[in-house]
């Protein structure tokens, strides 16, 4: 039933329209993704708080259950390539710092470069593959893109957050004594 609702959806509404619509709704979570990641870099971090995003994105890996996004493993694997060399970039601009005997995401300036760029290079990327690649499938890639980059990041920061909460909890057990 599902099925065939997004089937249908994909028959009949216009491909342009669904691309100017995903990449509205994508621009739209961009920004909240900033405001989301501004006003966290003003509370303490945590492990939690570091691994639930990725976790609670791989829902969106539930649209592989219909036929319109389903990818073929080429592709599966180009879009989870790209996603690791961003990646590399995330890691790289994201540290922490301590503040008194809590541990702060340092507001990097380069995020917003990035999430910027991304905004751009996913719209040309649409706009360049739409006329080869089906609409249902691009937003599988997309998804795939965004996972493969999200996950190694997010790893990235917990051992980051990992190994300065141990050297804090050291030097605090040091101090005691």
């Amino acid at each position: 039933m599902i099925n065939d609702w997004i089937n249908q959806v994909f028959e009949e509404v216009p491909a342009p329209v669904l691309i100017i619509g995903s990449t509205v709704a994508f621009a739209f979570m961009g920004i909240m993704a900033l405001i989301v990641r501004s006003r966290s870099a003003k509370r303490p971090a945590s492990a939690r708080k570091i691994l639930l995003p990725p976790v609670m994105m791989s829902s969106g890996a539930l649209m592989f259950l219909f036929d319109p996004f389903k990818v073929p493993w080429t592709h599966v694997l180009e879009a989870a390539l790209v996603g690791l060399l961003f990646s590399v970039i995330l890691i790289r601009t994201s540290k922490f710092e301590t503040i008194g005997e809590e541990i702060y995401l340092k507001p990097s300036k380069a995020f917003i470069y990035i999430l910027v760029g991304l905004l751009i290079f996913r719209v040309i990327a649409k706009l360049i593959l739409s006329s080869s690649i089906d609409v249902g499938e691009l937003a599988g890639m997309f998804f795939l893109l965004a996972f493969a980059m999200i996950v190694p990041w997010r790893i990235a920061m917990y051992v980051q957050y990992e190994k300065l909460n141990r050297r804090m909890k050291r030097s605090a057990l040091s101090g005691q004594e």
